[in-house]
């Protein structure tokens, strides 16, 4: 049981890498899409995963150091009862697998009480709208300046053209 609750933690640990990595990858493509308006909500879903992802490591690091402590204290108690030479061993070890029990299942509700914390905090979704809006006035801000530029050079044209034009019926 034992070598369980240590793959639990393992498993947990693995599967935040491969999905950390995964997010880092997929981030630019999701950025350069949630400029489009139909696809703005794209990147405060990645947001929300990738911090949800990411806070696996801190939550998992709690629920370890609340049961080596819970452990540090059984051990204790062990201890102390095995010091005395009076004890006669019994069948009472049974919230040893009970303790192991708690820590698997808790090692796999890991990602639930991170996406709880994303859920709870609810900033992520008017960040992930700023964002959103700034990237959009950015692009919509270039292609303004496009245009106002090719206006700027088209007047530029048009005027030595007509210059030109102008010149070349007065030498006539």
């Amino acid at each position: 049981l034992e070598l369980l609750f240590h793959a639990a933690g393992l498993i947990i640990d693995t599967l935040r890498t491969f999905m950390l990595i995964v997010l880092s990858i997929l981030g630019p493509i999701v950025f350069g899409i949630a400029v489009w308006d139909g696809l703005a909500g794209s990147l405060t879903a990645w947001f929300s995963r990738y911090i949800s992802v990411y806070l696996w490591l801190p939550v998992s690091s709690i629920l370890t150091a609340l049961l080596t402590k819970i452990q540090v204290l059984m051990i204790q108690k062990d201890i102390e009862v095995l010091s005395d030479p009076n004890y006669l061993p019994d069948s009472g070890t049974w919230y040893y697998i009970v303790f192991f029990l708690i820590g698997i299942v808790g090692y796999f509700c890991v990602p639930t009480v991170a996406g709880w914390i994303i859920e709870a905090g609810g900033g992520i979704g008017s960040y992930g709208r700023n964002v959103n809006q700034t990237a959009q006035r950015g692009v919509q801000g270039a292609y303004t300046g496009g245009k106002a530029a090719m206006a700027g050079a088209g007047a530029a044209v048009g005027n030595v053209g007509g210059r030109i034009k102008g010149a070349l019926l007065k030498g006539k």
